[in-house]
C-alpha cells in the first residue's frame, strides 16, 4: 500500500480505485459501501487527473493536498482491511461500514470544498476578479458594521417560551460539554416534542454563554427541506435585514462567503446554532465546520448523530416537572380550579413526560369542567392514545415515522412498528427482535441486517440502546447484553399507526386485556379472517387465562406478555400453520406455571421459541416434535426438573436445533445429556447459571459446535476433556467461571478456536502456564484475561504467531458488579 505515499493526487485516486474495485470482486460483505466508493471516486476521478495537470503546468507545490493523499493511503489500507472482516461478525461490520461511509464523505467534501477552493484561488491568480469579489465582500461587511478592530452583531436568537420546567440540569450539563471539550460539534438529540429547541434557547441566553460569545450567536433552524443557500442567506439576512443577500452561484459559493464573513468576526468566540436537523444534512455540518478559534457549532436534532459524540440526550420529565409544566397550562393561576387531584394526576401521566404533550394536553383542558377532563380519561382507558385526542402532538411525532419511508431499506419502518408488541417501561431483549425480524423480512444478510436496524432506530431516537451487563463481548456478534427501551409516547405512536386499518387488515395485531375484558370486537363474531402476520396479547396479573376463539391464518409471529402467576398457551395459537416465532414473557416478579406448552408441537414451521421467567416442570417427548425448530432460548426459567427426566428424548424433541440459549436459570444443577445428542447443534449459550456444577463428558459429541458460551458459571468446576472434539468451535466464553483452575489438556485439539475470553477465571490467572496442548491452536487469534494473567501464554507465543492476549484491568467492585448484574436486570 506504498504507492499512495509519494504521488500525486489523480494518482492516488486512481491507486484507491483499484483496490477497491479489486475488493468489491473479493468479498459481498461490504458490497453497498464500496459500491458507493467506486461510483464517487469514478465521478471526481477526471477532476483530480486535471487537477495535477494544473499543478505541473504553473510549477506549484501541492502542500494543500499532501494531508488529503495521506488520508487516501488510510483509506487504501480500510478497504483492504474489509476483505478480512467475516459476514457474521455483526459488531466489526457496523464499524467498518462507518469508516467507509466515513472515506466516502470526506472525499466529497474534499471535491465540494477544497477542491473548488483550489479553483478558485488559481482563477483568483490570474483573473481581476478577485478585486471585484473582494469589493463585494467589503460592501457587505461594511453594512455589517464589521471593521478590523472586531464585529458587532445585533441578536439572531430566538426567546424562550414562558413556563420553562425541569431544564436547569440539562442546561448546566449542556453548558459545561460545549465550553469544556475541544470538539467543535455538540449535538442535542431526543425525541420530537422533547424540548431540545428550548433548551437550545436557553443556553444561547445564558449569562455566562452571553458573556463569553456576545453578540456573535447564530440561531438558524435548518429544517428537513432547507438548502444550503437558504441557510447561509438567513445567518446573512439576519445580520443585514435591509440588504439584497449576496448573488451566491452555488452552495459551494456560499458556504464560501459564510466562511469569509466568519473569519471577519474571529478570533472572537461564535456559536453556531444549527437547530432541527435531519440526517441528511449531516454533511451540511461538515461543510460548517470551520478551522476557526474559538467556533462552536451547537446541533439540536431527533437523531443521535453518533460520529460527533458524546452526544446530548435530552431525558423526558420526571413526574415532579410533569406535573408543575401541565398545572401552569391547564390549571388557572388563581387556583380556582375545582379537577380532583386525581384526575389531574392520571392525565399527566398520559402525557408520558413530553414537554410538548403537557404543554398541548394542558391548553386543550384548560378553563373546562370536569366532566370534559373526564371523558377524555375515558376515551384513553377505552383503547384511544393521546394521540387520537390532540392532532399537534401527533403532527410532530408522526415526521419521525414518515420520515422511515424514505429509507431505501423497507424493513426499517415495519421493524420499528414490530415494537409496539411489546408493554410500556419494559427492557426488550435485542436477540428477541432480530429473531422476529429474521423470519418476518426477507433480508440479504438476515444478522447483519437486523443489527444494523437496531442501530439504525437507535440513531433516530425511536429506541434506546442499554447494555445491561458490563462484558468484554463487542465481538463474535453476540447481543445477549443489549436491550432495547422504547419511549412510551413513541410506543403509542407505532400502536396507533398499526391501527389504522380495520381489524381484518391489520399486519399487527396488538391486543390489550386488562381482567378478562376482551376487546368489543373478539366478543363479537368475527365474519372474516384476520390477516395478520404479527399478534401481540398483553394480560395483567388479573386474567385467567380462558381464552376465547380467534382465528389467524397468516400470523408468522406470536408474542405474549402477561405478569400472572398461572399462564395458559391459547388454544387457538395450534392452527396457526405459518408461525415461526413464538415470544412468551412473563413480566411479573416470580415465576409462572406455564401450561398448553406442547401445543407447539403441532405448528409445521416453528423456527424460534423464547421463553422469559416461566416454569416448565416437564416436557411431554409424546406430544412435541418440533422438526423445524433453529433456536430456542431461556431467560430466567424454570427448567431444572423439565431437563432431569431420564426419559427425556431431546433428539426427537429439537431434531434439527442449531441454537440454544439458557440464561439465569438457577435451578439448572446439571446439563441433561440429551442435549449432546443433538448434533445439529452449532451455538451454545449456557450464561449465569450460578448453580451448574458440571456439563455432560459427552459434550464432544456435538460436532458441528462453533460457538461455546459458559460465562458467570460460577459453580462450573472444569470442561470435560471431550472438548477437544470440537473441531469446529471457533468461539469459547468462560468469563466469570470462578471455580474452572484449568483448561483441559484436550484444549490443543480445538483446531479451529479463533477466541478465548477467560476474564474473571481467578483460579486460572494462579496458574504458571496453560497446557502445553494450546501450542496446537493454530487460529487463535484472541485471548481476553484478566490484568496479569498473560504470562500464561508466553511459552506459546512463538507457536501462535497471530496471538493478541488482551488484558482488562477491573477492580473487585466492578468485577462483583458484573457477575452478579442480572439480579440487576430482573
Amino acid at each position: 500500500m506504498a504507492f499512495i505515499a509519494d504521488a500525486a493526487l489523480g494518482t492516488g485516486i486512481s491507486e484507491l480505485l483499484k483496490v477497491v474495485i479489486s475488493v468489491a470482486k473479493q468479498t459481498l460483505t461490504f458490497k453497498p459501501n464500496l459500491k458507493s466508493l467506486v461510483h464517487t471516486l469514478k465521478s471526481v476521478k477526471p477532476v483530480f487527473d486535471e487537477i495535477e495537470k494544473l499543478h505541473k503546468v504553473l510549477d506549484r507545490p501541492q502542500e494543500e493536498t499532501d494531508q488529503f493523499i495521506e488520508q487516501l493511503y488510510r483509506g487504501a489500507r480500510l478497504v483492504d482491511k474489509c476483505s478480512t472482516i467475516p459476514c457474521w461478525n455483526k459488531y466489526k461490520y457496523y464499524v467498518y461500514s462507518k469508516k467507509l461511509v466515513d472515506l466516502d464523505k470526506s472525499i466529497v467534501k474534499f471535491f465540494q470544498v477544497e477542491v473548488q477552493g483550489f479553483a478558485a484561488v488559481n482563477s483568483l491568480r490570474t483573473v481581476v476578479g478577485v478585486k471585484e469579489s473582494n469589493d463585494k465582500l467589503d460592501l457587505i461587511l461594511k453594512f455589517l458594521n464589521i471593521s478590523d478592530s472586531g464585529f458587532s452583531f445585533w441578536g439572531s436568537v430566538p426567546g424562550v417560551p414562558d413556563g420553562v420546567v425541569g431544564f436547569d440540569q440539562p442546561l448546566k450539563e449542556l453548558k459545561e460539554m460545549l465550553l469544556k471539550d475541544k470538539e467543535i460539534v455538540k449535538v442535542i438529540s431526543a425525541p420530537g416534542g422533547c424540548g431540545k429547541t428550548t433548551l437550545a434557547k436557553m443556553l444561547c441566553h445564558d449569562h455566562d454563554i452571553q458573556n463569553i460569545f456576545r453578540d456573535n450567536i447564530l440561531f438558524v433552524t435548518v429544517s428537513k427541506s432547507a438548502n444550503i443557500t437558504v441557510i447561509v442567506g438567513k445567518i446573512f439576512k439576519c445580520r443585514l435585514p435591509d440588504s439584497k443577500l449576496p448573488d451566491f452561484q452555488s452552495d459551494d459559493d456560499a458556504i464560501n462567503h459564510l466562511e469569509y464573513l466568519l473569519k471577519q468576526i474571529g478570533p472572537s468566540p461564535i456559536l453556531l446554532v444549527l437547530d432541527d436537523v435531519w440526517p441528511d444534512w449531516e454533511s451540511l455540518i461538515d461543510n460548517l465546520t470551520f478551522s476557526l478559534p474559538n467556533f462552536k457549532i451547537l446541533v439540536t436534532s431527533r437523531f443521535s448523530f453518533p460520529r460527533f459524540s458524546p452526544v446530548y440526550e435530552l431525558k423526558i420529565l420526571n413526574d415532579q416537572d410533569a406535573m408543575t409544566l401541565f398545572r401552569r397550562s391547564a390549571l388557572p393561576n388563581d387556583g380556582s380550579s375545582r379537577i380532583p387531584y386525581d384526575l389531574v394526576e392520571k392525565t399527566v401521566k398520559g402525557c408520558k413526560g413530553f414537554p410538548l404533550a403537557l404543554t398541548v394536553v394542558g391548553r386543550s383542558l384548560y378553563g373546562h369542567p370536569e366532566v370534559t377532563w373526564r371523558r377524555k380519561q375515558k376515551r384513553w382507558s377505552d383503547g384511544k392514545s393521546i394521540l387520537d385526542t390532540d392532532r399537534e402532538l401527533l403532527d410532530c411525532l408522526q415526521t419521525s415515522l414518515d420520515d422511515l419511508d424514505e429509507i431505501n431499506d423497507s424493513s426499517i419502518k415495519d421493524c420499528c412498528l414490530d415494537l409496539g408488541s411489546f408493554p410500556e417501561d419494559q427492557r426488550i431483549p435485542a436477540t428477541t427482535l432480530m429473531d422476529m425480524w429474521e423470519e418476518l423480512y426477507n433480508l440479504d444478510d438476515k444478522d447483519m441486517d437486523t443489527f444494523s436496524n437496531l442501530i439504525e432506530l437507535a440513531f433516530r431516537n425511536l429506541v434506546t440502546l442499554v447494555c445491561t451487563r458490563q462484558t468484554e463481548n463487542e465481538v463474535d456478534s453476540y447481543c445477549n447484553e443489549n436491550h432495547v427501551m422504547q419511549h412510551d409516547l413513541l410506543r403509542d405512536l407505532v400502536i396507533h399507526q398499526s391501527n389504522r386499518e380495520p381489524i381484518e387488515n391489520r399486519q399487527r395485531l396488538i391486543i390489550e386485556i386488562t381482567r378478562n375484558d376482551f376487546p368489543k370486537w373478539w366478543t363479537e363474531e368475527v365474519r372474516q379472517p384476520i390477516h395478520a402476520r404479527l399478534l401481540s396479547i398483553s394480560t395483567d396479573k388479573y386474567f385467567s387465562s380462558s381464552w376465547l376463539p380467534l382465528t389467524l391464518p397468516a400470523v408468522e409471529v406470536v408474542v405474549l406478555n402477561f405478569c400472572s402467576g398461572l399462564y395458559t398457551i391459547p388454544q387457538f395459537i395450534e392452527r396457526m400453520d405459518q408461525l415461526k416465532v413464538l415470544v412468551v414473557t412473563n413480566y411479573g416478579s416470580s415465576y409462572s406455571k406455564l401450561s398448553n406448552f406442547e401445543l407447539v408441537g403441532s405448528l409445521p414451521i416453528l423456527r424460534r421459541i423464547r421463553l422469559e421467567r416461566v416454569s416448565l416442570f416437564s416436557l411431554n417427548t409424546s406430544l412435541l416434535a418440533l422438526v423445524n425448530l433453529q433456536k430456542i432460548s431461556f431467560t430466567m426459567c424454570e427448567i431444572g426438573k423439565a431437563f432431569e427426566s431420564g426419559t427425556l428424548d431431546l433428539p426427537r424433541v429439537f431434531p434439527n436445533l442449531t441454537e440454544i440459549e439458557i440464561d439465569c436459570c438457577d435451578d439448572l444443577l446439571k446439563l441433561h445429556v440429551g442435549l449432546c445428542e443433538i448434533v445439529s447443534l452449532k451455538k451454545m449459550s449456557i450464561t449465569y447459571c450460578n448453580e451448574l456444577s458440571a456439563l455432560p463428558a459427552e459434550m464432544g459429541r456435538l460436532r458441528n459446535l462453533e460457538v461455546l458460551r459458559l460465562n458467570s458459571c460460577t459453580k462450573l468446576l472444569e470442561l470435560p476433556e471431550s472438548i477437544g472434539r470440537l473441531h469446529k468451535l471457533t468461539v469459547l466464553d468462560i468469563s466469570d467461571c470462578l471455580s474452572i483452575s484449568n483448561l483441559p489438556r484436550t484444549v490443543g485439539e480445538l483446531r479451529a478456536l479463533k477466541t478465548l475470553h477467560m476474564r474473571g477465571c481467578q483460579g486460572m490467572s494462579e496458574l504458571r502456564k496453560v497446557p502445553s496442548s494450546v501450542k496446537d491452536l493454530t487460529q487463535l487469534e484472541k485471548v481476553v484475561c484478566d490484568e496479569g494473567a498473560s504470562h500464561l501464554w508466553e511459552s506459546c507465543r512463538s507457536h501462535l504467531k497471530n496471538l493478541k492476549v488482551e488484558e482488562v484491568k477491573e477492580d473487585a467492585f466492578e468485577s462483583l458488579m458484573r457477575i452478579i448484574s442480572p439480579i440487576q436486570h430482573t
